[in-house]
């Protein structure tokens, strides 16, 4: 039996202000077998979805008494090494918070290159490594480094753009939402639950059928969320195949819902994923 009453895919961008109408913003929705329909922004003079309604639209639609799960496409948190770097405490939401105070792009006329130049926030005191990645990243083989902006592909703008908003969401709805793998690998039952995705990971295995990249994507999300739950596959998926220290890391890093665990030939890295988190207690 589905655990999720509907599913929602997020195709995201990271362009100009929150408040802005951006074709790149798209949002489909499934429910029970049907396929995903695209959903439409509020009727406004705006032509396309803002971050900041996508946001409003998600707090509305999981406080209501339907088991969602959403999933969107732009990195949760940053790798281990950041959290080193900046003294940080291995603590999802304070990061959050600690993210939010420094990279304000839940603020309505900021962008993402003027907090980069310096004309707003602090980035300047929480920069990454464009050499710095995520252990999901490496297991998913062309994912980008959240902090590789500028080039063909990259998610570094759109993680940015959409962490704020992951705690804005988390801020209104609490206990409602569970955030994999942040609040626990296993999602209550009856509870909604966001996750990061990767749609390339999926999308050349669904009919593109005249829909843009964007919409494609976002397709993609939705329908595989919604047909590995009908199937059964979801749950091995929300549990993958991690060591101990991995599951622990993961726990800070964040997971790509669909990417395979551990890779036995890479035991090295276990190690060093092992080496690096002894320090570190989660809270």
């Amino acid at each position: 039996m589905p655990a999720f009453a509907r599913t929602i895919g997020i195709d995201y961008s990271g362009a100009e202000t929150p408040t802005a109408s951006l074709k790149g913003l798209r949002v489909y929705l499934a429910e029970g077998e049907g396929l995903p329909v695209e959903v439409p922004p509020p009727p406004s003079t705006r032509k396309y979805w803002t971050r900041k309604g996508i946001a409003e639209w998600l707090v509305e639609r999981l406080a209501e008494d339907a088991p969602t799960l959403v999933g969107i496409d732009h990195g949760f948190s940053f790798p281990l090494r950041y959290f080193e770097t900046h003294g940080l405490l291995p603590d999802w939401p304070r990061f959050l918070d600690d993210f939010q105070r420094h990279w304000p792009t839940d603020e309505d006329h900021v962008y993402v290159e003027f907090i980069r130049d310096g004309i707003a926030g602090n980035g300047a005191a929480r920069m990454g490594n464009p050499r710095w990645r995520r252990l999901t990243e490496e297991r998913a083989g062309g994912a980008k480094s959240v902090f590789h902006f500028d080039v063909q592909g990259s998610v570094a703008k759109s993680t940015h753009a959409g962490i704020s908003w992951l705690r804005f969401i988390r801020q209104r709805l609490g206990a409602r939402v569970h955030f994999w793998p942040f609040d626990g690998w296993d999602i209550p039952a009856g509870r909604s639950a966001i996750a990061e995705v990767y749609p390339a990971l999926w999308s050349r295995g669904f009919a593109k059928e005249g829909r843009t990249g964007d919409q494609h994507d976002a397709f993609s999300i939705a329908a595989w969320l919604s047909r590995s739950d009908r199937d059964g596959s979801l749950a091995a998926f929300l549990k993958p195949d991690l060591s101990p220290p991995e599951r622990t890391l993961a726990r800070v890093e964040g997971w790509i819902l669909g990417v395979p665990g551990l890779i036995r030939s890479n035991m090295a890295k276990d190690d060093q994923a092992s080496c690096n988190i002894t320090s570190f207690r989660l809270h």
